[in-house]
Parts: structure tokens; C-alpha cells; sequence
């Protein structure tokens, strides 16, 4: 049925009604596009949905955190062919199909607060939009968000983190196509997250410190992660992970200084920065949220 929506244009409107999704709403049911669009309220225009690879991975997806905050129902499209079906259909009874993963997501709570956090935050996107050059189209304010500090959305036109991986494994895919849809990524920030509210103060009062830039290429590549795509190089991911450990941990047990400096050193070397060795209670302060506070 779902490859006739693609194929057989002609019985698309027939087809249609008898398809089959999980959502947000029902994670171990299959629901229709009618039993959707039945339950959703007055003020909702659009289907909202999310394509991944599993159940698991579209439940927990950051793209979805605002709109289950609004209890807006969301279609998990979690088989190869169910995005191509549902780009293919386009509109559903007059509602149109809208991917949760892409920019101009519009959830109808646009207002003046926005707009003047937007003003305020743009010193900052400007700052990591630098940072990034060209990996990213853009940065801005996330509508999406609620809860973690950024998400990696593609751009309109483009394709989802779901479509490039099954590019990607297409043997005889196009790569300057692929090239081409990566570059539209846009990189989405939190306003509210205490990471993004850090990185702010930095880029106002530290714009050349080497651990906010550090900071935010982390970010990114977390980022990328959590939004369905797949970093150019895990084990340089997994490096920049270690050093944040090494300085998070650093002495919190006990550990002599002798020790301290020589991983210090060695973490120093491994990227080719030689830095002063400082103590731990000088670079980090009390703080009653510090999840590693005794």
C-alpha cells in the first residue's frame, strides 16, 4: 500500500486511508491518518511527523520536546519507505504533512517574547555560526526545544537525517547530491539551556577562548548525533569527549597532583596545545547543580 502511494499516483487518495503508523500518542498501535486527524484539536493545520530508523530512536528524538509539551500528536515513520509515502501524498484531507526535523517549524506560538529573545541571542549565533563555518547554513533559535541545549535540522528543501543515511546506503547514491543537502543543515539553540546561557556570557566576555570554541565544536558533533546523523569521525568525537571527562574529573577523588598534571600533559600533547596545568579548585567553583558534586 505504501509503495502504491509512490508508484500509482492515480490511487493515491484510496490508498492512503488504510495506512498504518505508530505515534507519540500510540507507541504500541498502529493508528490511520483518519484516527489522527480526528484527534487533532481546532487549531492544529498541519500532520505533524518524524522519520527515523526505530520506535526507540523517534520516541526519544529532541526534534518532538516542544510538541509533546503542547500534546501534539506526532507520526513515527520508522520503515524505509514511509517518508518517500508521505512526501508523495503531501496533503491528507486538506491537512498537510509537516517533518518535525526540518527549519520553519510554525506551532502557532510565535510572539513579541520570541522576537526579543531572538534580538538577544544573535551576538551568539553570529559567534557559533564563525566557529562552525561551513558545516552549518546557519544558527537561530530553536522553537522546538525544551528541554536539551541544540538540535541539527536540515533546511527545507533538504534531506532529513532519515533520507541521508538511506542515501548513504544506496551503492550507486550521488554524492554531490548529498554533499549538497548536508550543507543546508541549521544548527538550533536552546535560549534557555544553561549550556547556551554559558556560551553566551563567553561569547560577550571571551570570545577567543580556546574552551568555549572547544565547547562549541562538542556541542555540534553531540548534536549531530542526537539528531539522527552520523559524525564525520567518532573517534575524534570520542577524544573531545575524554578531555571533558579528564577536566570535569580532574582531582575530585583524591588523585595526587603529580598525577593530575602528568594526564593533564598528555591530554595537552594529544592536541598539540601546551597549556599551564591548573589546579582544580581553581578553574571550577562550588555549584549545588553539579551533577558530580559530592
Amino acid at each position: 500500500m505504501k509503495l502504491g502511494c509512490i508508484e500509482d499516483s492515480g490511487n493515491q487518495k484510496r490508498l492512503a486511508p488504510l495506512l498504518r503508523f505508530y505515534s507519540s500518542k500510540n507507541e504500541t498501535d498502529l493508528i490511520s491518518l483518519d484516527q489522527y486527524v480526528e484527534n487533532m484539536p481546532e487549531t492544529q493545520k498541519a500532520i505533524y511527523y518524524i522519520a527515523t530508523d526505530s520506535l526507540q530512536s523517534a520516541k526519544t528524538a529532541p526534534f518532538l520536546e516542544k510538541l509533546l509539551q503542547k500534546d501534539i500528536e506526532v507520526l513515527y515513520l520508522i520503515e524505509p519507505i514511509d517518508e518517500v509515502a508521505i512526501q508523495n501524498l503531501q496533503t491528507y484531507k486538506e491537512k498537510k504533512f509537516v517533518d518535525i526535523s526540518k527549519e520553519d517549524l510554525e506551532l502557532g506560538d510565535e510572539d513579541e517574547d520570541k522576537e526579543e529573545t531572538k534580538q538577544e541571542y544573535t551576538l551568539l549565533c553570529d559567534w557559533i555560526k564563525q566557529q562552525l563555518g561551513d558545516k552549518v547554513a546557519k544558527v537561530q533559535i530553536s522553537k522546538r526545544l525544551s528541554s536539551s541545549p541544540c538540535v541539527l535540522v536540515s533546511g527545507k528543501f533538504g534531506w532529513s537525517a532519515n533520507m541521508e543515511r538511506l542515501m548513504k546506503a544506496q551503492t550507486l547514491g550521488d554524492t554531490s547530491s548529498l554533499e549538497f543537502m548536508r550543507g543546508r543543515r541549521i544548527f538550533e539553540i536552546n535560549p534557555d539551556h544553561p549550556i547556551v546561557k554559558d556560551l553566551s556570557a563567553a561569547c560577550k566576555n571571551e570570545p577567543e577562548s580556546t574552551e568555549a570554541k572547544r565547547a562549541v565544536e562538542l556541542l555540534y558533533e553531540t548534536a549531530l548525533i542526537s539528531s539522527g546523523y552520523t559524525p564525520e569521525s567518532p573517534a575524534e568525537l570520542g577524544g573531545k569527549i575524554y578531555e571533558m571527562m579528564t577536566i570535569a574529573l580532574g582531582g575530585r577523588w583524591g588523585r595526587s597532583g603529580t598525577e593530575e598534571a602528568e594526564t593533564n600533559a598528555d591530554v595537552d600533547s594529544s592536541e598539540g596545545v601546551v597549556t599551564e596545568v591548573v589546579e582544580p579548585s581553581e578553574v571550577r567553583t562550588e555549584n549545588e547543580n553539579d551533577p558530580w558534586r559530592d
